[in-house]
């Protein structure tokens, strides 16, 4: 007999007992003890038992984790014990020997109380004893920031899994009504401004900002506050990025720089602009980089016929081939390694695939590193571009899209120097050729592997000094998925 059907068993002898308890204080609490009605009790009990326990096996009484009880459970019980009331009233009433109304209005609130009271008591001893073993634990100090449902679901796995080893001990929420209240046993301190103070006062090693919804500013300027007091920082994903909408403590991470931004990212309708890729073989060289990876993670929601990731990294690749079968099942693509810069492979891969869209995202992008090795630089950003275009217009490609940069606006280095004349070799060919030849420039893309984010959180990791240009200088930046949005707004035109 395994353990399952044990609980279960034991759960059915119990629930027999309650049965009959509260038909038999319905019984009493009408007649006021009176034993006229104990005849009809003995005569109805076997089947009205019988009756009910079908009802409760219906509604999955028998099959849930009651130490995990909620507001579903609580529904099933009262909807079990309801059918289960109006079974015993058919039954009384075909055997032409019915209850007093009031006995069945009695038996059904008797029942509901004392079959949901037992199983939310299991729930309630399982929520003692692990607030009682999380407190044992050698557990670090969490603040969590905000009161609401992703602050709670935080707080609340956090006590149910001692294993975390996270003590929430306060909460911030600047809500100022939501101020002393308490959240799973958790007390709301007070707003942002409190936080320094809450960390000191609660010896907090470890702030979690559960605001889900919150836009980009505001977490910049809660993080900053949080900066003071040299907690480590993690953060609650977005809505956009919660695809199902569930917060799990697994989904906790680290506060990026893109969370920083300043600003809500801009979003392009591209439902309407994206239809030249319904249907389509698409080609994305670089494939498998920052801009690459999520041209084809974009491109893939319009529906290609075949997606086609030309790169020469065979590991991130086949990294970018796991997570498109994961996420896209029912994408057909094609992962190909290869240089740009080869160009009998270029037309091998023209040749058998004939690609009627290209994004051509392959570079090297790095200032420095170019400015060491020119030549590699000339390979790949100019003739590895001429290859590709010249077997687009070779094999009658329908539109051609450059990534460029602002690097190659009066260029002043060799990589800036290169792309600008990649651009002037798709001008070129876009006035002897039916392709549809175009570009499109950016900077400062955050995320990216050619960014300069990456350096300078590096330095301010070190302490310092930040290398920048100028002290008076501004940077403005975008995310990977503002700069792809560009790359197929430009292929409409």
């Amino acid at each position: 007999m395994n353990r399952s059907f044990l609980r279960k068993l034991i759960m059915a002898i119990i629930d027999m007992a309650i049965i009959n308890i509260a038909l038999l204080l319905a019984f009493y609490l009408r007649f006021d003890g009176a034993d006229r009605y104990v005849v009809l009790y003995n005569y109805t009990y076997p089947v009205v038992t019988l009756l009910t326990l079908a009802s409760f096996y219906k509604f999955n009484l028998y099959g849930r984790l009651w130490k995990f009880a909620s507001v579903n459970e609580l529904i099933s019980i009262i909807s079990a014990t309801l059918v289960a009331t109006l079974l015993t009233i058919g039954y009384t009433f075909m055997i032409m020997d019915p209850y007093p109304r009031s006995v069945y209005i009695l038996y059904w609130s008797l029942l509901t109380t004392f079959a949901g009271g037992y199983r939310f008591m299991l729930r309630a001893y399982t929520n003692i004893n692990i607030i009682g073993n999380h407190k044992a634990n050698d557990a670090k100090n969490v603040l969590v920031i905000g009161a609401g449902d992703a602050g709670s679901v935080v707080i609340e796995e956090f006590v149910k899994h001692p294993g975390l080893k996270r003590n929430p001990v306060a909460v911030i929420d600047d809500d100022k009504n939501k101020h002393g209240m308490k959240i799973r046993g958790v007390r709301v301190e007070g707003g942002r401004d409190e936080i320094p103070n809450i960390v000191l006062k609660k010896s907090v090693h470890e702030i979690i900002i559960a605001l889900p919804s919150a836009d980009r500013r505001e977490i910049r300027e809660i993080v900053q506050i949080c900066n003071k007091t040299k907690c480590k920082i993690k953060i609650v994903p977005g809505i956009y990025e919660l695809i199902d909408g569930k917060v799990a403590v697994q989904r906790l991470r680290d506060v990026k720089i893109e969370d920083l931004l300043g600003r809500e990212p801009v979003k392009v309708n591209l439902d309407q602009m994206a239809g030249y890729i319904n249907g389509k073989t698409v080609l994305v060289t670089g494939g498998a980089g920052s801009i690459g990876s999520e041209l084809c993670y974009q491109i893939a929601g319009f529906n290609p016929k075949k997606l086609l990731i030309f790169d020469l990294n065979e590991n991130d690749v086949y990294n970018l081939e796991c997570d498109l079968k994961e996420t896209f099942p029912n994408l057909k693509h094609i992962s190909l390694i290869g240089s740009v810069r080869d160009e009998n492979r270029v037309k091998h891969v023209f040749q058998k695939y004939r690609p009627e869209v290209i994004f051509h995202a392959a570079a090297h992008k790095h200032v420095p590193l170019m400015e060491l090795n020119p030549i590699e630089a000339i390979k790949n950003n100019v003739f590895g571009t001429l290859n590709v275009a010249e077997a687009s217009m070779e094999y009658s490609a329908e539109r051609f899209i450059l990534i460029s940069t602002d690097k190659a606006v009066n260029p002043t280095n060799i990589m800036g120097a290169t792309k600008r004349i990649a651009e002037i070799i798709i001008q070129m060919m876009a006035r002897r050729s039916n392709t549809v030849f175009a570009a499109v420039r950016f900077g400062n893309v955050l995320g990216s592997k050619g960014s300069v984010v990456p350096l300078f959180k590096r330095q301010i990791e070190r302490g310092g000094p930040v290398t920048v240009t100028h002290p008076e200088v501004t940077r403005y930046f975008m995310t990977i998925p503002e700069a792809v949005q560009l790359v197929i707004q430009a292929g409409a035109f």
